[in-house]
């Protein structure tokens, strides 16, 4: 994890979002459930696939989908975040279990993604 003030204070805020919204499926280590919720610790679809990474929080998730070798086709509701909110949770899920990445998710980038 990098230095830079902002991304730490924003990894901190998407934590407790993680803890509110996200934890029932994806679990406290962010592992998920092997065949139902695909995991986020060491995962390589998040990556691989920012964007759409931040879409399938942003508006929800259909579709197959595959993480760390293992396909996932159950659905994901939107949760309801801003995209402000989605912005740090996203920072913190990059950042955690395993998963780093010193290029943040802003604003910015959430707002410019659509349906």
């Amino acid at each position: 994890m990098g230095q830079n003030p902002e991304l730490l204070s924003s990894i901190q805020r998407g934590s407790a979002i993680y803890d509110d919204f996200c934890i029932t499926c994806h679990l406290p280590s962010g592992e998920g459930v092997p065949f139902a919720f695909p995991p986020l610790a060491k995962s390589d679809y998040l990556i691989k696939n920012r964007t759409a990474s931040i879409k399938g929080v942003k508006y929800g998730n259909e579709g197959e989908m595959i993480v760390n070798g293992i396909t996932y086709s159950s659905a994901m509701a939107p949760m309801g975040l801003d995209d402000g909110e989605i912005a740090d949770v996203m920072n913190y899920i990059l950042n955690s279990w395993g998963n780093s990445s010193n290029d943040p998710v802003t604003v910015e980038e959430v707002a410019a993604i659509s349906e």
